[in-house]
């Protein structure tokens, strides 16, 4: 009888003893099996488009611009993020334990949260290159090169590499909250994402305030100022202007056209995302009563953030459907295939 207890307690909790031991989800097994299906139909979805995206704008040279290979780089991140971080955070969300010991931990929530915040580090340089192609056509190609492209790919990269990994590992974000933490939050068998006060707030000014706060003043002045250049494209009548722009490869509907489909993805970003972080925030100062569950979910929400973007490329871009089209009929793989026309707009 006692033995018959002790296994009982055993599919209860999640680690070994249970004193101390995490408590499993109640879930029942139909509940289980949908979530699981649901969360790997997201992650095979964010796998295949951002795969897309990678192989397309690597493979064709009419795709090699300073423009593309920032998003080549943003897909690469969310790519990663369906590989490596989706598959354990389903696992943890759907049995509510965690298995891999506390060092993988570490490592997965250091990486979560290092593509999290280099997603938007991406979006925010996005936002600087179509700024100057909008704003300022002429001098575009000499300011926005290959170099500044690279030095921007390494801070988005390394930045939030050295933020994500030295706040986790040295354990900043439970500074001032440790009691908490130990006392009434940690338990053996789980993994969770925690922050103090001071560092939810200076996590979530870092990873998701002042950089979205940057880049939608950015596409306001964007907007505005495209606004003004089609209404000058509508009334100018000279041949002369019009020919000047052809000389200097100037296609001001084309880089409009580009603004506008990035907005459109850093606006998916802040809806996806903003929940997360507003809960973040918010959660330290109501003394952590916000559910776990609902922490959880926010979280997935998140994450589809990685999904959807593909997705705008998709439904605004030609090049994106044909390059598409090549790739799942296997033409990607003929020698000529680089230089396929995809019809660039």
């Amino acid at each position: 009888m006692a033995i018959s207890s002790f296994l009982h307690l055993l599919f209860l909790f999640c680690g070994e003893s249970v004193n101390g031991s995490c408590v499993k989800s109640s879930w029942s097994s139909n509940i289980r099996i949908s979530m699981y299906i649901f969360m790997m139909c997201i992650i095979l979805a964010t796998l295949a488009g951002n795969l897309t995206v990678i192989i397309s704008i690597a493979h064709f040279k009419q795709l090699h611009t300073p423009t593309n290979f920032l998003i080549l780089s943003m897909a690469t991140v969310d790519f990663l993020l369906g590989c490596f971080i989706m598959p354990y955070s389903m696992v943890r969300s759907v049995e509510n334990c965690w298995y891999l010991g506390e060092l993988f931990c570490k490592i997965h929530t250091s990486t979560d949260i290092m593509l999290s915040t280099a997603s938007i580090f991406h979006l925010s340089f996005i936002s600087v290159d179509r700024y100057y192609a909008v704003c300022d056509p002429l001098r575009y190609k000499s300011k926005i090169n290959t170099c500044i492209i690279v030095v921007m790919i390494v801070i988005c990269w390394t930045i939030p590499a050295i933020f994500a990994f030295g706040m986790i590992f040295l354990e900043l974000n439970l500074k001032g909250a440790e009691e908490i933490f130990y006392n009434h939050i940690h338990c053996v068998g789980g993994c969770f994402i925690f922050f103090s006060e001071t560092s939810s707030v200076v996590a979530s000014m870092i990873s998701f305030y002042i950089p979205g706060f940057v880049m939608l003043c950015i596409y306001g002045k964007i907007y505005v100022i495209a606004k003004r250049q089609a209404r000058a494209i509508r009334d100018a009548a000279s041949q002369t202007q019009i020919r000047f722009e052809m000389k200097h490869h100037i296609s001001p509907s084309r880089e409009r056209k580009a603004a506008k489909t990035l907005g459109i993805v850093i606006g998916v970003f802040l809806i996806c995302w903003s929940p997360f972080f507003f809960c973040t925030v918010i959660d330290p100062f109501m003394n952590y009563s916000t559910p776990p569950i609902l922490i959880d979910a926010l979280m997935w929400f998140g994450y589809l953030n990685s999904t959807f973007n593909p997705l705008v490329y998709a439904f605004f871009y030609m090049w994106f459907r044909r390059a598409l089209k090549l790739i799942l009929f296997g033409k990607v793989f003929r020698q000529d295939s680089s230089r396929t026309q995809l019809f660039l707009e």
